[in-house]
């Protein structure tokens, strides 16, 4: 049976799951466990994994493929053996994601990459005179990559409307904050300027998140990006807007404050 797809679901597998294979990218992961609720739960048309008229949705900040495998399980597509092998020997499910997985599109971790596969996807489809739509999560930091900005321009250029990025601004990254190793604020600014339809919610809202999905006008017109405001770990009040959660693995201890105080949120 298929279970709710809620950021508390997502939340307390991704914290499960890490904590079972002793793994890091937590922070990253829990950043944009909203953003993946709304996605999976509501704005993606889905119809099933091999159905020619899904939209396609790509994980461009792969590191957080946690956050992704927990909305696969509780959506039906990977079973619960299935996102247990997570990081195990001989599993498909590493940190990152990889596209033998059930319901995902594209392997990604390489950062810079993704929206270059949406792009493609969304010209694919309006070459083919289909109807989907192509997803794109990216991490702000992802940004200091020249080929996010290319891609950018391409999609802009060929008028991509039924492209629609978001982007997970939560102002870190591996080595420390994104305003102090290569400062892109106002981000949303700069999409805007390339050509790019903007909105900016709280990426933790889902209302706000709702209804910047449902205003989106894939038919004609500019490509569009949610610049999603968020906070690294958001959940777990020692994780959130801390650097080292973007490595660390929890403790025994740790793992059981971790769960507590999301339960506690429910």
């Amino acid at each position: 049976m298929k279970e709710p797809i809620t950021p508390h679901a997502i939340r307390k597998l991704i914290l499960e799951q890490s904590h079972r294979a002793r793994v890091g990218h937590i922070g990253s992961a829990l950043s944009i466990a909203d953003i993946i609720a709304v996605l999976f739960g509501e704005a993606l048309h889905l119809p099933g994994i091999q159905d020619p008229q899904r939209d396609r949705f790509v994980l461009s900040k792969g590191h957080a493929a946690l956050a992704l495998y927990a909305a696969l399980h509780l959506k039906g597509i990977i079973n619960r053996a299935h996102i247990q092998s997570h990081c195990t020997d001989g599993t498909l499910l590493g940190v990152h994601a990889e596209h033998q997985v059930p319901g995902i599109e594209f392997s990604t971790g390489s950062l810079g990459h993704g929206l270059a596969y949406g792009a493609g996807i969304a010209l694919a489809a309006r070459m083919s005179g289909a109807p989907f739509r192509a997803f794109v999560l990216l991490s702000d930091a992802e940004c200091n990559e020249g080929s996010v900005w290319e891609s950018i321009m391409f999609a802009a250029h060929h008028k991509l409307s039924n492209l629609i990025a978001i982007v997970d601004n939560n102002g870190q990254q591996a080595f420390g904050k994104t305003k102090d190793i290569l400062d892109l604020s106002p981000i949303g600014d700069k999409w805007r300027a390339f050509g790019w339809d903007l909105r900016e919610v709280d990426g933790h809202s889902l209302p706000e998140l709702r209804r910047a999905f449902k205003e989106i006008d894939t038919k004609s017109g500019k490509p569009h990006v949610i610049v999603a405001n968020t906070v690294s770990g958001k959940g777990v009040s020692f994780m959130e807007g801390k650097v080292e959660w973007h490595y660390l693995p929890l403790t025994d201890e740790l793992y059981a404050s971790a769960m507590k105080e999301i339960e506690s949120a429910k």
